[in-house]
């Protein structure tokens, strides 16, 4: 098994976000199963964002720190 969410990598929490929906998508589990594979994969898929903010700001900190290039934030299309 696949320690606690807060003790896991990005890769490692986008691994196991994909071992959820690979058994979702398999149609082997109860509704009950189902329920809580998918409660987890949300929580994984706040976490995996969580990582992705965290190096975005790293980035434009150290795009700011060197003052050559100008950041966006990127829109929603």
């Amino acid at each position: 098994m696949v320690k606690k969410n807060e003790d896991l990598n990005f890769e490692k929490t986008l691994e196991e976000l994909e071992n959820i929906v690979n058994l979702l998508e398999s149609g082997d589990l109860s509704l009950e199963e189902s329920l809580k594979s998918f409660e987890k994969g949300i929580n994984l898929t706040r976490k995996c964002q969580e990582h992705l903010s965290k190096a975005e700001l790293r980035v434009q900190k150290l795009i700011d720190e060197k003052g050559d290039t100008k950041t966006d934030p990127l829109k929603d299309a």
